[in-house]
């Protein structure tokens, strides 16, 4: 089993968060070079919309103080993927709404964005190197 103390979790979050503004300034860079301003707001839109989620979940995952309950911790990051879901759809409307986009920069962008997860995951986890014994 993998433990993470709680300031270690907090820099997890912080750097996935960080890491998805990365990838989402990249993505809108890359777009608005080679496809145009449409296509690069689009993909700033799109990972804009998975940061914000994101910080969202984050800030208010991370809300109870430390030493509070299991239960407590538990019931926060509940709150907090329920607000992550209402702010993705909310700013997905409002997107649809106002902006002319690129559906493909705009998904393009906030599916990349989604990978900082798997990568953040993967780097929070041990090696698995020596955990199986040959047989003789």
């Amino acid at each position: 089993m993998v433990t993470l103390e709680l300031p270690q979790a907090r820099r997890l979050a912080g750097s996935v968060v960080l890491g998805q503004v990365v990838i989402t300034v990249v993505a809108a860079l890359l777009c608005f070079a080679v496809w145009g301003r449409t296509a690069g707001l689009s993909a700033l839109a799109g990972g804009g919309i998975s940061v914000l989620a994101s910080a969202a979940l984050a800030v208010i995952g991370f809300g109870a103080p430390a030493g509070a309950s299991a239960e407590r911790v538990a019931r926060m990051f509940y709150v907090g993927e329920a607000v992550k879901l209402g702010v993705t759809v909310t700013l997905f409307v409002v997107v649809f709404l106002t902006l002319q986009v690129s559906f493909a920069a705009l998904f393009g962008a906030y599916i990349a964005t989604l990978f900082v997860y798997w990568i953040a995951l993967a780097n929070a986890l041990p090696p698995l190197s020596g955990t199986v014994a040959a047989k003789r």
